[in-house]
């Protein structure tokens, strides 16, 4: 492991024992010394570079004060020209911010989003109010515009500050009034959410030993038979994702100790938006609670799910209700899978500016499409049994997929992305080709297409997940 990395594990590990003293804290107590905590660790880790999230929460709160109506449109622009200058500062000769800085720049630039939009609702909701003499039938919103203090104390909170997941201001105002804190659950989903995390870590270790990402960089890799190298991408990608099932699994218990997100279950509450339903707040009352709301991903589905678009749903939970929310509808395209290119471009900027970002998060709307076509055209034709074995071979080509696309994830560069890819022939992109094409022969028109694609939009809308 890096010393980045034991950094991260070690703020991770912290968190858990200290988010379970935070539950006997009244809510002024609680938000100072989150506050406080957040900022000690940021500084420690970002040094200087503290200012360039300082100045993000300056700016968007003045932006809030000064037009809560277009507050969502400006903080977003703000917030995402900050991330360019960020990742440009040294055209300006200004020193590179460490890894740290990078990660809270991230997670403030979500929550500074958000915080316009819900900012924006308050207002639109209290003045509906006011001209009809009737409450607002938002289901659970802001009660008052937050100060200056509790935007800071947001957006520095100690929960998830360079980890994640990413949670909105309504779910931290209600962390900090919540009645009874130390009547909520909180070991044994903590244990349960920490059990497999050994395992996670234990695998990471050990296939990134066997199979470095290093090696896919040397000339003597290229030198390997085709079937080695197409298996690598395999490898590479089971290292990815037993590094972040350990992380994310990880930041869940720290918030699971501190009682961030912990709702009723009748709340129906979605991963990173909270609850959907009006529901008792009331702890005394017989109630059971989950922590969906901080859920950042489903290790057993972004595994399992069939189709690759859902498994995008299932990974980085919280930040996928970010970008479906913010992002998705103002797409300017209409058709499903241009909507989610574009989606996919924006993932691919708040990420960073590496162009592996951009070929590997870009495939996925070609992947999207391919899988349409053969849905519309094989898929619908077939009895139940040929629908099963159409099933599992959607799945291994979604992981395939998702194995290709991770190593521009990870190689970062253009030049060796491109060099990998040629390697193994650009497999899943001609493979991808290929389904839209034999998809529109065999349909023998667009109707098909279109229905899926109808369905698709009806299930973004909806937040549907059926597989």
């Amino acid at each position: 492991m890096s010393p980045d990395e034991l950094v991260y594990l070690g703020v991770l590990a912290a968190s858990i024992p200290v988010g379970f003293l935070f539950r006997y804290l009244s809510p002024p107590v609680k938000q100072g010394a989150a506050l406080l905590l957040g900022l000690s660790i940021t500084i420690a880790t970002c040094n200087i570079h503290t200012l360039h999230s300082l100045l993000t929460v300056i700016g968007t709160w003045i932006i809030i004060k000064s037009s809560w109506r277009h507050a969502p449109a400006l903080s977003l622009s703000w917030t995402f020209l900050y991330l360019l200058f960020f990742r440009l500062v040294t055209w300006f000769g200004l020193p590179p911010p460490t890894p740290f800085a990078n990660a809270v720049q991230l997670l403030l630039t979500l929550k500074m989003v958000s915080l316009a939009n819900e900012v924006r609702s308050f207002h639109v909701e209290k003045k509906k109010e006011v001209s009809s003499f009737a409450k607002s039938s938002v289901i659970i919103g802001l009660t008052e515009e937050p100060s200056f203090y509790d935007i800071l104390s947001y957006s520095y909170c100690y929960v998830g500050i360079m980890t994640g997941p990413f949670f909105r201001f309504q779910t931290y105002a209600d962390w900090l009034r919540q009645p009874s804190p130390q009547t909520l659950p909180g070991w044994l989903p903590c244990l349960q959410r920490l059990k497999l995390v050994p395992v996670y870590g234990a695998l990471f270790l050990a296939v990134n030993s066997v199979f470095p990402l290093a090696y896919v960089r040397s000339e003597e890799f290229l030198d390997q038979n085709f079937f080695f190298r197409l298996f690598y991408m395999t490898a590479v990608f089971f290292v990815f994702r037993m590094r972040f099932y350990a992380a994310w699994c990880g930041a869940e218990a720290g918030c699971i100790s501190a009682g961030l997100g912990c709702y009723p279950e009748k709340a129906l509450s979605k991963p990173g938006g909270g609850p959907t339903v009006i529901y008792s707040p009331d702890p005394t009352a017989e109630e059971k609670y989950d922590f969906r709301t901080i859920q950042n991903i489903d290790c057993y589905n972004t595994d399992f799910c069939v189709k690759v678009r859902h498994g995008m749903r299932y990974w980085n939970m919280t930040v996928q209700w970010w970008l479906h929310h913010y992002i998705y509808p103002n797409s300017p395209f209409k058709a499903y899978t241009l909507r989610a290119g574009w989606t996919m471009f924006i993932s691919a900027y708040w990420h960073g500016l590496h162009a592996g970002y951009y070929l590997s998060f870009l495939t996925i709307p070609l992947c999207i499409a391919a899988e349409s076509a053969m849905e519309a055209s094989v898929r619908v034709k077939l009895g139940p049994r040929g629908q099963n074995i159409f099933d599992w071979v959607q799945w291994f080509l979604k992981m395939r997929a998702y194995d290709y696309m991770c190593m521009g994830f990870v190689l970062l560069k253009a030049s060796d992305t491109i060099n990998y890819w040629t390697s193994i022939y650009f497999i899943i992109h001609i493979v991808a080709v290929c389904c839209i094409v034999i998809g529109n022969v065999l349909k023998g028109g667009r109707r098909g297409d279109k229905e899926v694609e109808k369905k698709e939009n009806v299930k973004e809308t909806t937040g549907e997940k059926n597989d």
